[in-house]
């Protein structure tokens, strides 16, 4: 089974993310999680409440598809557990969470067995007031203010890997590779280790680095390692996917269709497919060469 996504314009996408973070929810990172496997759930704090300081206070409720093994502990805070709920409470003023610091809350588990979104309800309670992050979407197009952190649990075969800012390199007619750049995340740590598409008869992830005073580009015959809630940048001088034997042109605005394919931390399989626009996105790096 593989899963279809389409990747936006970066200025789809640098506007989604800046109307996103103005209201700097409580998330756990995109990608999703295998249906029926270990997940441990990182929940980002990095702000405070409204008008606060510090966060004091992080409590999460479990949805019915998660059951609880574990929590982390933090230094500083107290913690409380059941299988419904995990607490976090912060012992003094001083080991509060302060407004400009960023963190993780982790609790580890195991997942249901049937694919589809699950919702985590987290209360932030601060030096001043609270905020309850409990709201599930609605049928309406507008978004929850307080939306409570989503995971999507995954079928058998989807790769838990969140693949944004993709773009690949316009060519003119004969000419015979291009480059593709992306950025993955893996929650729970993959390796991407092969691509595929149509416009062309190679794929490979390629690394180009400094030899000396030489540039050289090579392909991983291992694959790219995506460590666990690390993004991992494919962009022109460094990782790159190659296509060669180029079947078309691609101009600027044409899409690419293309499936990537990944193995887990334990070596299970799961591929993605993707819709690739053509065309620098504004704001990108200069290029590097890309010709063997």
């Amino acid at each position: 089974m593989t899963h279809r996504t389409s990747i936006l314009p970066r200025l789809a996408l640098v506007a989604l993310f800046a109307s996103t973070a103005a209201g700097a929810h409580v998330t756990l990172p995109p990608g999703g999680a295998a249906a029926g496997s270990d997940y441990e759930a990182a929940f980002r704090v990095g702000h405070a409440c409204k008008d606060a300081q510090a966060t004091t206070g992080i409590t999460v409720r479990l949805p019915e598809g998660f059951r609880l093994s574990e929590a982390q502990a933090r230094k500083g805070w107290t913690l409380s557990t059941n299988p419904r709920e995990v607490a976090w409470k912060a012992e003094s003023p001083a080991s509060a969470l302060p407004g400009s610091e960023r963190t993780e809350f982790i609790v580890r588990g195991r997942l249901t067995g049937t694919p589809g979104p699950l919702y985590f309800k987290v209360l932030q309670t601060c030096d001043q007031g609270s905020a309850d992050w409990a709201q599930l979407p609605g049928a309406g197009a507008d978004k929850p203010a307080f939306p409570a952190a989503r995971l999507d649990v995954l079928a058998p075969g989807v790769a838990a890997v969140d693949v944004r800012d993709a773009w690949v390199r316009q060519t003119v007619p004969g000419q015979s590779g291009t480059g593709a750049f992306m950025k993955l995340n893996a929650p729970s740590g993959a390796r991407l280790v092969g691509v595929s598409t149509p416009v062309a008869g190679v794929a490979e992830v390629h690394e180009m680095k400094m030899e000396g005073d030489t540039m050289r580009m090579r392909a991983l015959n291992g694959g790219l390692a995506l460590p666990a809630r690390q993004t991992v940048e494919l962009k022109p001088g460094g990782y790159h996917v190659m296509l060669m034997d180029l079947k078309q042109a691609l101009p600027k605005g044409a899409t690419v269709p293309m499936t990537l394919r990944f193995e887990d931390a334990k070596g299970a399989a799961g591929t993605l497919d993707v819709q690739v626009p053509v065309g620098m996105p504004a704001g990108a790096a200069a290029s590097a060469g890309h010709a063997h």
